[in-house]
């Protein structure tokens, strides 16, 4: 009896988001499309060294890699430790160096300043302070003619329905006339 393995895209960043949904802030993978619109026109092509935040399951880290001239460097910061491993396993023996950390310690992971900044990081659910420490990361690693690309989802936010006002059996429409 032969036993198959399926494998649902996405299934693993949904799976991580269940799990740890403040530190994976997408349900799905990021589409093609998107990846092509981040890594568009930043200078990938003559980039020496990149970094990529929150490549999550690698949508824009492919994109990087079709665009990078051979030889670019690429630096993938992932916190959640389970995709930081699926990467490290899919891209061995591509110039692609997964760490896993957390995006604040960003200016201490690189010795010299990146040329492009690709960030598929949650923005949404991170807490203003956070947020403050990863732009001034970044700030303090990009090169003076270095590149930043980001985007962010606009979550809805739950509001409770809403509720008539209690009827009255006094209240009569009132008419206000102007002037």
């Amino acid at each position: 009896m032969m036993i198959m393995q399926l494998s649902v895209p996405g299934m693993s960043i949904l799976t991580e988001f269940l799990r740890h949904p403040l530190l994976t802030g997408a349900i799905a993978p990021s589409s093609p499309a998107l990846a092509r619109m981040m890594t568009e026109g930043i200078g990938l092509e003559q980039a020496r060294t990149v970094v990529e935040l929150g490549p999550g399951t690698g949508a824009f880290t492919d994109a990087i890699l079709r665009r990078a001239a051979p030889g670019t460097r690429i630096i993938a910061i992932e916190i959640n430790g389970h995709l930081a491993a699926s990467l490290a396993d899919r891209y061995r023996g591509e110039p692609v160096d997964v760490v896993h950390a957390s995006a604040t310690h960003l200016a201490n992971l690189v010795d010299h300043p990146v040329d492009a900044v690709v960030s598929g990081l949650p923005w949404t659910v991170m807490p203003e302070p956070v947020r403050q420490r990863i732009l001034d990361a970044v700030t303090a690693v990009l090169a003076p003619t270095g590149a930043f690309t980001t985007f962010a989802y606009a979550h809805a936010t739950w509001t409770p329905p809403a509720s008539s006002p209690p009827s009255s059996a006094s209240a009569s429409p009132s008419r206000e006339r102007a002037g």
